[in-house]
């Protein structure tokens, strides 16, 4: 058989890549830093209502292309009061997970040989889904000072073929949080050039509930320019459930509708179910977890204060924290190395675009903090020899 070349160009799956150098997965002595995953179950509440609605024979059809209407209006009215901007039910399509999402929204506004301006370092998996799609991505230089993005530099790579400018804020791998003026920035770059903004905000309920996270959708033609991508997976533990939800105007939705279609049909009718409950009812057991993975950031920024430690601590938020490590080698040989000799999984940054070799992220989400200082001693050890 033939193969798509853009597939066959496209890096591998990097999680799969990284647990294939374990050479003891079942050893506890391991400590995995590799997924982004949450350590906790369900609340039991949300468990034993899906059980029961699953006996009862619910979830087992088909929904809307949309998704359920409850779920989405439950969106809205969260969306409408974190952000405190205009947002419908009309404006949601719920996806399988917000992967889905990003891939349905690429391939209604491009085509191959169009252009996505992309800061890094960039989630792999998109990244991936542009190689596969043949749309290039055009790269914002990574400052690893603030670990933000410059709209200045994104201007000067607009070109004719560009359709979008993709942000993930809090930021998957680097774990920053972009404030509202960069973010404000941005979306009045997009504006004035008549492209999309996509900003996919899988972690923004690890934020502080009284950050404020932008002002988008208070801009009366937020649907012209701003699609919102977010994903129920990580804040009520529903990561096999893949449900996630696309936030745009009706033009776009409308040709989304096309391709979920042809792809999920629907999003899973159980995950809608559980996310649904959880927007209803799980508010305080969400702060808690937020305040937890709040904690679990400051504490790792307090382990790599340690004073023989040469693996600089670049940023830590939500889930992650990006680390620059102190060797001339490339990113997979530190990783690997960390793996096969110190059972301490990473990921390279290589993995996140071009220029991120002297990186490596961790996902400290589903590690507790009291083995933070395991971690630090690890990396110690492993500055002694390459």
């Amino acid at each position: 058989m033939n193969f798509n070349p853009n597939l066959l160009d496209c890096a591998p799956a990097p999680i799969a890549e990284a647990w294939s150098w374990v050479s003891n997965p079942g050893t506890e002595h391991l400590i995995d830093m590799c997924q982004a995953v949450p350590a906790h179950l369900p609340p039991q509440s949300l468990r034993d209502y899906l059980g029961e609605a699953i006996i009862k024979g619910e979830g087992a059809s088909y929904t809307d292309i949309r998704g359920i209407l409850p779920l989405r209006e439950a969106l809205a009215n969260n969306i409408e009061s974190r952000y405190q901007g205009d947002v419908n039910a009309d404006d949601i399509i719920i996806t399988a997970g917000c992967n889905q999402a990003f891939c349905s929204v690429i391939d209604t506004l491009c085509q191959p040989g169009d252009e996505v301006i992309i800061p890094l370092p960039s989630y792999f998996n998109h990244l991936m889904w542009l190689s596969i799609r043949g749309v290039e991505p055009r790269f914002v230089s990574f400052d690893a000072k603030t670990a933000l993005p410059d709209p200045q530099q994104a201007a000067t790579l607009i070109s004719a073929r560009t359709r979008a400018i993709v942000l993930v804020t809090p930021n998957n791998p680097s774990g920053a949080t972009y404030d509202p003026e960069c973010i404000e920035a941005f979306y009045q770059l997009a504006s004035s050039h008549n492209i999309a903004l996509i900003i996919d905000e899988t972690y923004r309920d690890f934020i502080d509930i009284n950050h404020t996270i932008h002002g988008l959708f208070e801009h009366r033609d937020w649907r012209d320019h701003f699609v919102h991508l977010y994903s129920f997976s990580k804040v009520f533990s529903l990561t096999g459930h893949r449900t996630g939800a696309v936030v745009a105007g009706p033009s776009l939705l409308e040709q989304i509708k096309k391709v979920q279609d042809c792809t999920a049909i629907s999003a899973p009718h159980a995950g809608q179910l559980a996310a649904h409950y959880g927007l209803q009812n799980l508010h305080h057991w969400k702060l808690e977890k937020a305040l937890e993975l709040q904690l679990r950031a400051e504490a790792i920024k307090t382990a790599f204060e340690h004073p023989d430690l040469n693996y600089r601590l670049v940023c830590a938020g939500a889930y992650f924290a990006y680390i620059e490590h102190p060797f001339d080698i490339p990113s997979r040989l530190v990783v690997k190395r960390l793996i096969q000799e110190f059972d301490l999984i990473s990921l390279p940054g290589s993995y996140f675009g071009p220029q991120q070799e002297k990186f490596i992220r961790f996902a400290f989400a589903n590690v507790h903090e009291s083995h933070f200082n395991e971690v630090v001693r690890r990396l110690i050890e492993s500055q002694q020899e390459v």
